[in-house]
């Protein structure tokens, strides 16, 4: 079973576990102010994921306004993320007890008022503080939009609906370095957080005002399992540090980072004991029994992967390899955003055409295509080697993105969804956490790796190296002989540091390759149904 399912009466058959209860979705009408606040969630959720990226590409402004070291502002990024993701899996429950537009009310407005301090925050410790504030804020945005896509929603406009959604997740950290780049260049640091003031506010008065979709459940409140919550939040948080600290930390070197992994291993225990033996769980992991539901998690975790990791590793090259600043960096990436949005407008009328099992794979062959397209870089790469791949992998992005969610949730009933749309963004941003520790450690062991292959082939004997250090001291002519030959040393150190960062990422792109290509055999697991399809006529 996948939750605890009332007996049927007499009048009305039980249905089969893998079908939606609700057969009255096809009949639903959705009125202009469901619209109307349905899209003001959108706008918010737009928010909290941009704000993501929009920080993480001007930390080093945020490091000189408020005179930090750069070990200590990754806390400003580390806090957020941390709250985030502690958030996520409780807002099914808190969805329920306070009712959707309570939650997501309470939710932007935190969001804005955060954003308020963190722009007047005077050091270190006050950002941080704010910061975590606003990711646990913003968190219990994201699942909300997902959950309401389906159920606000008749069957036949939830595959529309999902695709703006899906617009809205994917396209938000491609133009997060962008618009975070120009703002920084053209504004201050400060203006990143001011910006979500008036935004914030309306959303937040407009939700409030028009969106109606369920009840409170306030008997929930009565009932509330804090040790299963205190459980979830130091799992997930100790969890979300070891991931983002564990690099830097040089992982279990640090004394930190093994108790956190204690931590986490101890919680992580208590968690899944609790939740999957008290009666009325915070998060209901017997969800995971759905078949569906538990490929399109791991799945959304495989996407989490790849969005993050290439998001991430694309402005290393580009800062490192090509010397870039913020600004041009966010003009390069901006690509598969468009495409994104290009991609919305076919990906629909595909995935009703061929159906989710086709559609997804194709999604998934094409993005790995993508992938691998931009594993043979040099460092004269310059905006074409970028742009067809990412065109390639933003097109096909949406192919994936809407055959996944259609996946997960369509077998579900309406009461289930709520708790499925918590646990599935928590699993893409776990794949996006693990994706980054892993590239972070694997940058640092293949760069020594490459670089010592490098280093034999340079050798004092070596024609090639003599010509190109006398070449290399031709440019130090004013120079003394032994300031010259120095010189000249550093700058093929450089160049060769240059060649083994580049061989990294070119190792690292054909490994993200692979695991999409690998994720294919998950689509022979899917059930198709006529929820899945779209429509009536799936198999079961």
């Amino acid at each position: 079973m996948v939750a605890v399912v009332k007996p049927a009466s007499p009048q009305s058959p039980a249905k089969p576990p893998e079908t939606p209860a609700a057969n009255d979705a096809t009949e639903k009408t959705v009125s202009p102010q469901q619209w109307i606040g349905f899209f003001a969630m959108v706008l918010g959720m737009f928010m909290a994921v941009l704000d993501i990226q929009i920080v993480a590409s001007s930390l080093e402004q945020i490091q000189a306004g408020l005179s930090t070291t750069r070990d200590e502002i990754n806390w400003v990024q580390t806090a957020y993320l941390i709250a985030e993701v502690a958030i996520i899996p409780l807002s099914g429950w808190l969805g329920r007890a306070l009712s959707i537009r309570y939650l997501f009310v309470l939710s932007c407005g935190g969001f804005t008022l955060m954003s308020l301090l963190c722009a007047l925050a005077w050091n270190l410790p006050s950002m941080v503080v704010f910061r975590g504030f606003q990711g646990f804020f913003g968190g219990a945005m994201i699942p909300t939009v997902f959950a309401v896509t389906f159920t606000l929603f008749p069957r036949r406009l939830q595959p529309t609906m999902t695709v703006v959604v899906a617009m809205v997740v994917t396209v938000a950290p491609t133009a997060g370095p962008v618009l975070g780049g120009y703002i920084t260049e053209a504004a201050s640091w400060q203006t990143l957080f001011l910006i979500n003031l008036v935004p914030g506010i309306l959303v937040t008065i407009t939700t409030g005002l028009f969106l109606r979709v369920d009840e409170p459940e306030w008997a929930l409140l009565k009932k509330i399992d804090f040790r299963g919550i205190l459980y979830i939040v130091v799992f997930l948080a100790s969890l979300e540090f070891v991931l983002e600290e564990g690099v830097r930390e040089e992982w279990f070197e640090s004394r930190e980072i093994v108790f956190f992994c204690l931590v986490a291993a101890a919680s992580g225990i208590a968690m899944f004991y609790r939740e999957l033996t008290i009666a009325h769980p915070v998060v209901d992991l017997w969800a995971f029994r759905n078949r569906n539901f538990a490929v399109g998690c791991l799945l959304s975790f495989i996407l989490g992967i790849g969005l993050y990791s290439i998001i991430y590793l694309m402005p290393i090259y580009l800062a490192t390899v090509k010397g870039l600043n913020s600004q041009q960096i966010g003009q390069y990436i901006m690509v598969t955003g468009m495409f994104q949005f290009a991609s919305a407008f076919i990906a629909g009328r595909i995935a009703k055409s061929l159906g989710p099992r086709l559609t997804l794979a194709l999604g998934l062959f094409g993005f790995g295509i993508g992938t691998l397209m931009n594993s043979d870089l040099t460092h004269q790469a310059g905006y074409w080697e970028f742009f067809w791949p990412q065109a390639m992998r933003g097109f096909f992005l949406m192919f994936c993105f809407l055959p996944i969610n259609a996946i997960t949730f369509g077998s579900l009933r309406p009461e289930e969804v709520k708790n499925a749309s918590g646990l599935y963004n928590l699993m893409r941003n776990l794949g996006g956490a693990i994706g980054l520790a892993v590239a972070n450690s694997l940058i640092i062991r293949l760069n020594k790796e490459h670089y010592a292959a490098l280093r034999e082939a340079v050798t004092p004997g070596s024609t090639a190296t003599q010509t190109l250090l006398a070449s290399l001291q031709e440019k130090f002519g004013d120079a003394s002989v032994a300031d010259s030959e120095q010189a000249a040393l550093k700058q093929l150190y450089g160049l060769v540091m240059r060649e083994a960062e580049v061989l990294t990422i070119n190792t690292l792109f054909n490994i993200l390759a692979l695991v999409f290509f690998l994720a294919l055999f998950l689509v022979l697991w899917v059930r198709t149904s006529p929820a899945a399809s779209g429509g009536p006529g799936g198999r079961k």
